[in-house]
């Protein structure tokens, strides 16, 4: 199998240096060998710093993706935590799309001022409990 260089994976997969020696340093990659002071990779780092990629974009935290990445003959991806959060995330875009409707009525309100508009206060009301901000627990 081919070694890339710490700068050509760097290159392929879009994440700095400076972030591959991070995840080397968390166990999330390993380096194979070093030529010089320069880490040298196995090309199959890209597929894994694709999952890290897909991982953080889903909101999973480094140490989540790590304990999947860490199992026994490759990836071990549990299933019951992907569902957990699409749970999360379904609860996000229902709070965000609430939250833009709200200021798309405010925006267009016909009332004479926003807090003439019922809509708009009760926005505030929500806002002022933390419901705009709490995320469900999972």
């Amino acid at each position: 199998m081919s070694l890339l260089d710490i700068g050509d994976v760097a290159r392929q997969s879009g994440v700095p240096a400076s972030a591959l020696r991070f995840y080397e340093e968390k166990g999330l990659i390993a380096s194979a060998a070093r030529r010089g002071l320069r880490r040298q990779f196995h090309a199959d780092v890209l597929d894994r710093l694709a999952l890290i990629a897909l991982g953080q974009a889903a909101g999973f935290s480094l140490e989540e993706i790590g304990a999947m990445l860490a199992g026994e003959g490759g990836v071990q991806i549990d299933r019951a935590k992907l569902a957990s959060k699409a749970d999360e995330l379904d609860c996000a875009i229902r709070r965000l799309t609430a939250m833009r409707d709200g200021l798309r009525h405010a925006a267009a309100c016909p009332a004479p001022s926003h807090m003439a508009c019922p809509t708009f206060r009760r926005i505030l009301r929500a806002a002022a409990a933390g419901a705009l901000n709490r995320v469900p627990a999972a």
